[in-house]
């Protein structure tokens, strides 16, 4: 079925009509026929309800409820029994005989309703005669329906479409003298509702927007706001609506309906959540601007307000098939709603009204049937009590009369037989159990203010309804349980994935309160601890609306942390609910102007908004993260209002919790490795170049492997003495950790042989013989090693040495390329090395380059950069800086491949500035 509700709607576009013309009714006083979208001119539509319904013979049954609750719902009850009858036959005629959908339309005038029922079967005419219509005998299922019409309906017409055959017709409301619509019996003072001192009827207005527009003092008194402070906000901020969202009407909704009456609370200026019954209005203006014009009272005073219930009626119309309807359809209502909430919703409220309370609650059992579980409630505070658990059978506060019908007269003197109703004000209930099979699935109950309101006979009654209802609850509830398993393998499974997806802290701490919040929570804050002796730190805070992290965090930030249990499991931390009580008491005294009392005892400069202190004001949990035997920091979650986690949901939080404490662990391990890494990669790197007058020196070194600095390649530039300086360029066999050990041998080994005085060649046969001593660890390694003397003319005299690497390229002022050196063997291999030394003079412009091989061997496919490639590039750079060549050179390496690079690379260039001319 599909429902639309549009109050105030203007009046829809006139069918079009065939040549046919439609049957009606003629008029009771002027024997004139009307056709049948000539309707009067006094039929200003102020409301208009559609549905549509399959064609099936449940939907019959579906189109007299949705007829009922909405002309109930305007106000109409003279004729709503009129009305159920006509659409019921017409129903039936569209869905049972014609076998097409159903289109029921609901219009509201000033004086009566006028409802339409189409099918889509046009070819199924109604026969038209000169004479009187025969439609057959009333036994007869066919055209009973028109008959009906013509028999209680003011006016009524058939109209015809090529895909559409529309019944029409229109009750008048009956003259009643001013002021009377309902009324109730008399009752003697004792029985009438008790309300505390004066009532106080808050008026509220709501304009389209959802904005309150109208204030007045009695809603000034009930929840503690000026008119001043809450005119323009979202009467949203301030209700605590009971339905769980997306299960049923919400508050947009509600406000958008014609009429609408229910419970629900109101945030106060304290924090706190006043229930309330309420009254809602829609109306225009006469610029046809509309509002929603609100009436509330404390729920306990809800006589006031309440529309008086219709005593239960039965209901002669048959289904399509001829069989009466079932004694569920009457109890429940029919549909039944497919969601476990919706059906557990509305069983609560049919059976209160079915016994006259002034609440009811139903609690399923968990499935070992040892704990029952608070999921719908009517007349009592629900937000607060919703999800709560308590004890079948043993243990504090044990609900001991939940497997048979029990009757309490008086639950003052039985104190803690129904632990949900505590402090509730409820004298008498009556609970029964929902047992399938034998098997205790829930128990229903129904209480009131006085006391001795039930006896057995109430029992039976509810016991009868429970038992009609529990296999449907049972059904919705293990479906339930199966959608939640499956939702939560899912969640787990993909929450594995992006926590194993990363070794980054900061990102695991993040996925970790993303993952949380809105799915398991509103809002949550991730504590870590460093290590034994370490107090939690306050790492991380989310909440699903952004703009109230920061307050949530400075909140939380001036409180204690909770204590590191490393006990698995959830349990209730109290202190951030009570911080956030004080806190928005506090700031509403300083909005008053009120000052001193207990209110001082709170730490000063806590100042967090009334909405801040609302997101921390309901249930916290924490769940210690343990990794490797360890407690590394608590998972924080919490909700907005005083609604309980789901058993369910902190169940999949501590799944969570292990699985996140582990990649949190992870990371830190990892982050830890890292830095020591890093630290000793940075040890085998030469510290800053020295300035050397009269030679450019620039050097761009890149380590092969993702968090390595250091590899297999290596570079160093050191003075000597007597304003010589050495330079060092070299390629350790492989890349990572182990060429970088070699690496640090050769550099360090390098400088302090140099500095002992010894020539170039005699430097490099030590080295030798040093690699070799280091055994199975030993690698080879290609070294060009160098030492530099600028001259006093500009020039630059370099004593080089290339061992087994590749040979240096000295670019000339010209623009020509040639080699500096001659190869000589590797080190690392032979014992006995015979090495010597070639001098080379750099004058003013000219460049020296010294690569690795990384630089040469760059691979696109079958092409290799090489010797000749790098030579290429180098005569480009006639007149470039060192940092230019070096920058050239390297940005030409990495264009001439699309692969990131698999070897370590390092380039060394020199130049001898041209002197500047005047």
């Amino acid at each position: 079925m599909t429902t639309g509700l549009i109050p105030g709607a203007q009046p829809p576009e006139p069918r079009p009509t065939s040549a046919r013309p439609p049957h009606q009714r003629r008029g009771p006083d002027d024997g004139t026929a009307q056709h049948a979208d000539d309707r009067p001119r006094s039929f200003v539509i102020t409301a208009r309800a559609a549905a549509s319904f399959e064609p099936v013979g449940r939907s019959v049954a579906t189109a007299r409820s949705f007829v009922r609750d909405t002309l109930q719902g305007w106000g109409f009850a003279d004729i709503v029994d009129d009305a159920v009858v006509l659409t019921s036959e017409l129903v039936t005629n569209a869905v049972v005989h014609a076998g097409t959908h159903a289109d029921v339309l609901c219009l509201r005038s000033e004086d009566g309703v006028r409802i339409e029922v189409s099918d889509r079967y046009p070819e199924r005419e109604i026969p038209v005669q000169s004479a009187a219509v025969n439609m057959g005998s009333p036994d007869r299922e066919g055209g009973r329906g028109l008959q009906l019409c013509a028999a209680l309906a003011g006016r009524w017409g058939v109209d015809y479409t090529p895909t559409h055959k529309n019944v029409w017709f229109q009750l008048d409301l009956p003259e009643r003298p001013v002021g009377t619509r309902t009324a109730g019996p008399a009752l003697p003072a004792e029985l009438l509702p008790v309300a505390d001192g004066r009532i106080r009827v808050a008026v509220v207005q709501i304009d389209r927007t959802g904005a309150i527009s109208a204030w007045n003092e009695d809603a000034e008194d009930l929840f503690g706001y000026a008119a001043d402070q809450v005119t323009g906000k979202p009467l949203t901020d301030l209700a605590a609506w009971p339905q769980t969202p997306g299960t049923g009407t919400g508050i947009a909704e509600a406000l958008q309906l014609s009429r609408w009456e229910g419970s629900y609370g109101i945030r106060g200026a304290d924090g706190r959540v006043t229930p309330v019954y309420a009254s809602h209005l829609r109306i225009r203006d006469t610029s046809g601007e509309p509002s929603t014009v609100c009436l509330l009272v404390r729920d306990h005073e809800r006589a006031v307000l309440q529309t008086p219930l219709r005593a239960p009626a039965s209901d002669t119309a048959t289904q399509g098939d001829g069989q009466s309807s079932d004694p569920f359809d009457a109890f429940i209502g029919s549909p039944a709603p497919d969601d476990l909430d919706g059906l557990l919703q509305r069983t609560v409220e049919r059976a209160r009204d079915m016994l006259d309370g002034d609440s009811a609650f139903l609690l399923l059992a968990t499935d070992d049937e040892t704990e029952l579980e608070v999921r719908a409630s009517t007349g009592l505070p629900s937000a607060r009590q919703r999800f709560a658990r308590v004890p079948v059978e043993a243990g504090p506060g044990r609900y001991g009369s939940a497997r048979m019908p029990a009757v309490h007269d008086d639950l003052t003197a039985v104190p803690g037989a129904v632990p949900l109703l505590n402090g509730t004000g409820m004298r008498s209930v009556v609970t029964v159990p929902l047992k399938v099979e034998g098997r205790l699935t829930g128990s229903l109950g129904v209480a009131a203010e006085a006391p001795g309101r039930y006896s057995n006979e109430e029992a039976l009654r509810l016991q009868f309804a429970a038992d009609r209802i529990a296999l449907a609850v049972e059904s919705a509830r293990l479906g339930e349980l199966e959608r939640l398993r499956r939702g939560s393998l899912s969640f787990l499974v993909e929450a594995s994935d992006l926590l194993a997806g990363t070794l980054d802290r900061d990102q695991t701490l993040a996925l970790m309160a993303q993952m949380t919040v809105p799915t398991l929570a509103t809002w949550c804050a991730v504590y870590t601890i460093a290590d034994q002796a370490s107090e939690p730190y306050l790492s991380y805070v989310l909440h699903e609306d952004e703009e109230l992290i920061d307050g949530i965090k400075s909140l939380l930030s001036k409180i204690p942390p909770p204590d590191p249990v490393p006990t698995p499991g959830a349990r209730v931390w109290t202190t951030p609910g009570e911080t956030a009580h004080q806190a928005a008491l506090r700031s509403s005294m300083r909005s008053l102007g009120l000052t001193g009392g207990p209110i001082h005892q709170i730490a000063s400069g806590m100042g967090p908004t009334l909405a801040v202190a609302s997101a921390l004001g309901g249930e916290t949990v924490v769940l210690p993260l343990v990794a490797r035997n360890r407690v590394i920091g608590m998972l924080t979650l919490g909700k907005p209002t005083d609604e309980h986690f789901r058993q369910e949901i902190l169940e999949l939080a501590e799944d969570l919790s292990r699985r996140a404490a582990l990649a949190l662990d992870n990371a830190r391990l990892y982050s830890e490795r890292t830095a020591i890494s890093q630290s000793l990669q940075r040890s085998l790197l030469p510290p800053e170049l020295p300035q050397i007058d009269g030679v450019e020196v620039e050097v761009i070194y890149r380590a092969a492997g993702e968090g390595n600095e250091v590899g297999g390649d290596f570079y160093d530039l050191f003075p000597i003495s007597d304003g010589a300086y050495g330079f060092a360029i070299g390629d350790v066999c492989g890349t990572g950790p182990n060429a970088a050990a070699v690496t640090g041998l050769a550099r360090h080994a390098l400088r302090l042989l140099a500095r002992e005085g010894l020539t170039g060649p005699a430097v490099l046969e030590r080295l030798n013989s040093a690699i070799l001593d280091e055994g199975a660890r030993s690698r080879f390694l290609t070294l060009l090693y160098g030492e530099m003397r600028p001259q006093e003319d500009g020039s630059a005299e370099l004593k080089v040495v290339c061992a087994g690497h590749p040979l240096p390229l000295r670019l000339r002022q010209d623009g020509t390329v040639e080699a500096a050196a001659e190869p000589q063997p590797l080190l690392g291999v032979m014992e006995d090395l015979e090495l010597y030394e070639q001098t080379v003079t750099l004058d003013p412009g000219d460049v020296l380059l010294c690569v690795t091989d990384g630089v040469t061997e760059r691979r696109e496919g079958t092409r290799m950069l090489g010797d000749d490639g790098l030579a290429d590039v180098l005569t480009t750079c006639t007149g470039l800086t060192a940092g230019a060549v070096a920058a050239r050179i390297m940005r030409a390496v990495e264009r001439f491949a699309s692969d990131a690079p698999s070897d370590d690379m390092a380039i060394l260039a020199m130049r001898v500035p041209e002197p500047h001319k005047d």
